[in-house]
């Protein structure tokens, strides 16, 4: 019994119903419809340009493509296991449509070369889509540390209270980490762009094509250089997977600071009732779980780079089947990425600060001691015996179960003669953060100019997203 298969004319049986199913991509690749069918369409004009299509032919081949796109939007289209792929799904209704002419779109491509594209297409997408998200993120970040530049906490070392700082240079530091995702998302889009199509199998085709008219129809900037990389190469999902898996990390870190923030030991915050979960045992409890899933979630997102990296390691130049098993890992990590972004992005602003907590904190711990070393240098201390007095002052305090600023100023002299009334003002924590008052620093005004500058650059990239 001859093989029903669209590429089935060397075979001489049917295949079997378990291979059938073990094969077949269908279920999840179906994510690729919308790419697959631009760049068909984008490719049926070409070959029509070229000659190998006539105009007619051309035109019953595009609005077929549009009407299965139409099917597939309002679920109408019926995917079948038997079509293993998308991409014969596609070609197999398009037949059905308009008959034996849309058999000749597969003129001069193989799904190798399809798939490659499909897929650039689509992590190009939603790099696109990720920043933009990113973007949004950023911007509540902003507001939530304006809203805050006045409020003092802890800066932590080792979670170890170190030295005073602003709540909303806190926050910043959130930005800075996610603003450098946003550079390595822009950066790989480079090499995500870049059109595979027209190297078929993996030598190219003998039809007198035009890559860089459908390049230029697909958007892409360049074209690939050698076939046989074009149709094995999927560094571009290692890539954005890498960059994937870093923000993954960066969520799960500001993630892991609300954690210890809403825990009793902190109190520095309260989420929202809306954000948070009950116990089914403890009445008492009230659970941070959406922070908890995204840091979790980091794992998986990390997982699907290990996975994509393990599946290259061992292939040989050409397409292999092993790169079915491409698609599902990178599918999660889009997913993940963006419901974790969106639930913060929903999270954050009914965020309430324990204000006077965290300013009852940042004083607790000596968080001053560096200011009184940096006054003794101002009074020409060398800064290691700066440093070996005011430890020995910060010893006395601990032991007297005092703050530095609690210590008479008989007390202070007998540790440095130099110290005056004045050390006073640099003891108290509003002086001391108001002190760092220098580009980077913590000082309310230079984290009000990081807010500025940040707003300037999002509104910049805003414009020139495409």
């Amino acid at each position: 019994m001859k093989s029903n298969k669209l590429w089935g004319g060397r075979f001489g049986n049917q295949t079997n119903a378990s291979v059938e199913l073990f094969t077949s991509s269908q279920l999840f690749d179906r994510l690729l419809a919308e790419q697959d069918i631009v760049g068909s369409i984008a490719h049926a004009r070409m070959l029509c340009k070229c000659g190998v299509l006539s105009e007619n032919e051309r035109d019953m081949i595009v609005s077929g493509l549009h009407k299965i796109n139409k099917e597939i939007e309002s679920e109408s289209f019926v995917w079948s296991d038997r079509h293993e792929d998308v991409h014969m799904n596609i070609e197999a209704r398009l037949t059905e449509l308009i008959g034996d002419t849309g058999k000749k779109l597969h003129t001069a491509r193989s799904r190798n070369d399809q798939v490659a594209t499909d897929l650039r297409l689509y992590v190009r997408k939603y790099i696109d889509h990720i920043i933009r998200n990113i973007d949004r993120l950023e911007s509540v970040i902003i507001d939530l540390a304006e809203r805050e530049i006045h409020t003092i906490m802890p800066g932590l070392t080792h979670l170890q209270t170190a030295q005073p700082i602003s709540c909303g240079h806190h926050l910043m530091a959130w930005l800075e980490m996610l603003e450098r995702d946003v550079q390595r998302f822009s950066d790989c889009r480079k090499r995500v762009n870049v059109s595979p199509l027209g190297s078929a199998a993996l030598a190219g085709t003998s039809f007198a094509i035009d890559r860089r008219m459908t390049a230029d129809e697909l958007g892409f900037e360049e074209l690939s250089n050698n076939s046989l990389d074009s149709v094995s190469d999927r560094d571009f999902i290692m890539e954005f997977q890498s960059v994937a898996a870093l923000t993954a990390v960066h969520l799960s870190r500001i993630c892991e600071d609300l954690s210890l923030w809403a825990s009793q030991r902190f109190d520095f915050i309260q989420i929202g009732d809306d954000f948070c979960t009950g116990s089914s045992i403890m009445p008492q409890k009230k659970n941070p779980d959406v922070v908890e899933l995204i840091r979790g979630k980091s794992a998986r997102v990390v997982g699907n780079l290990t996975a994509i990296f393990v599946l290259m390691k061992g292939q040989a130049l050409g397409y292999n089947r092993d790169n079915q098993e491409d698609k599902e890992p990178l599918f999660d990590t889009i997913e993940t990425i963006d419901s974790c972004i969106d639930m913060l992005c929903q999270m954050l602003p009914g965020i309430i600060f324990n204000r006077e907590k965290m300013r009852l904190a940042a004083i607790d711990g000596y968080t001053t001691a560096t200011d009184l070393a940096d006054y003794l240098v101002n009074k020409e201390i060398p800064f290691r015996d700066a440093h070996s007095a005011v430890g020995q002052a910060v010893a006395h305090a601990a032991h007297q179960n005092v703050e530095l600023s609690n210590l008479p100023l008989k007390t202070l002299q007998g540790f440095c003669d130099k110290i005056e009334e004045d050390v006073f003002d640099i003891l108290d924590i509003e002086g001391s953060v108001k002190s760092r008052n220098h580009f980077g620093g913590t000082a309310p005004e230079q984290v009000l100019l990081q807010i500025q500058n940040a707003r300037n650059q999002i509104e910049a990239r805003r414009k020139n997203m495409p």
